[in-house]
């Protein structure tokens, strides 16, 4: 059963990019033939797109535990796929989100498309992509501004040097990503359909709403390295604050997968895909919310809310602090003779 269509699909669509190469599709698609592109090269291509009206993200607060699998919808709209008349496509937006640490402020967090390949077919409601993702995080202004962000920032400028603080998405923490089970492919698929690599519960299903399904599935990898071993040794601890925060979400090899319920087809606008990033950021530095409104609270396959471990989350905020005034202390102490 599928829900009433709330807006007609929009005229224009001719297809034929899949069946241009038998080698596209299913059941085994292979794009190896095409080129990976740079995710905004080729965005004044792209007439139409489909976006992700319940992106259902899941992943296991406790690596290795299935019965710590967790569950949470993201932010309505969070995700899209951009491609041509004929199917093929070319850009694809992935989500962006901010994660409020208690007393520190919030790290913004963009699993950022880097390339991508693929194509969408309207008729069989189908589609299939390519991906290289980086996840990126950085702090939003409020972290400046608390007492805690204060201290971390203004040290961390005093022991850097040239390296800027990550306060930027320019100047953001990365993380490496791959295939799961493979961590050197860092070429990893978007799939039609729902995965089947573990269950989904009931309150995270849209079956009779959604247009069509898909799914992506990434391992979490190392943070990339700097030239800093300062930097490097800040940015871990700042990512195990995070994890706490968040539930492991970007848990070094942690698999983070993604059941998208998509919406009906529409017209893409270039220059509203280009601006949706720096909207989005605006949104979440300044109103602390995702545009399109909250999504829900991560939870676990019965309901139960998840948890964050406040005791824990306070040690690794005292270890980043720790870590800076006794840089500095050292730093002064050497100065001093």
């Amino acid at each position: 059963m599928k829900k009433e269509q709330q807006q007609p699909i929009p005229p224009g669509w001719a297809g034929g990019y899949e069946e241009s190469n038998p080698a596209f599709s299913y059941p085994h698609p292979d794009l190896s033939s095409v080129a990976m592109n740079h995710n905004l090269q080729h965005v004044k291509l792209i007439k139409r797109q489909i976006q992700a009206e319940w992106p259902q993200f899941s992943w296991q607060t406790i690596p290795g535990e299935e019965s710590s699998r967790c569950y949470q919808m993201f932010s309505p709209y969070i995700s899209r796929i951009g491609y041509t008349n004929t199917g093929r496509a070319y850009s694809i937006i992935c989500p962006q989100q901010g994660t409020w640490i208690k007393g520190f402020g919030t790290l913004n967090v963009e699993v950022t498309v880097t390339k991508t390949r693929g194509w969408v077919n309207e008729d069989t409601r189908e589609m299939y992509a390519d991906l290289i993702v980086k996840p990126k995080l950085w702090f939003s202004p409020d972290a400046s501004q608390s007492t805690l962000g204060k201290i971390i920032w203004d040290g961390f400028k005093a022991l850097a040097g040239e390296w800027p603080f990550p306060a930027t998405k320019k100047h953001a923490m990365q993380l490496h990503t791959s295939l799961p089970g493979n961590p050197d492919q860092e070429i990893f698929p978007l799939l039609t359909g729902l995965t089947t690599n573990f269950k989904i519960p009931d309150f995270a299903r849209h079956d009779g709403e959604s247009w069509t399904q898909a799914n992506l599935e990434v391992e979490i990898g190392s943070l990339f390295k700097t030239n800093s071993s300062f930097v490097d040794e800040f940015n871990q601890l700042v990512m195990n604050a995070f994890n706490l925060a968040s539930g492991n979400l970007l848990a070094q090899g942690n698999v983070l997968a993604w059941n998208i319920w998509a919406s009906e087809p529409q017209l893409a606008d270039y220059n509203e895909w280009m601006n949706h990033a720096t909207y989005w950021r605006h949104s979440i530095d300044v109103d602390h919310r995702a545009p399109t409104g909250s999504g829900t609270n991560p939870q676990y396959f019965d309901g139960t809310p998840f948890k964050v471990d406040e005791f824990l989350l306070e040690e690794a905020i005292h270890e980043i602090i720790k870590f800076i005034t006794s840089h500095l202390y050292r730093k002064h102490h050497i100065l001093a003779h």
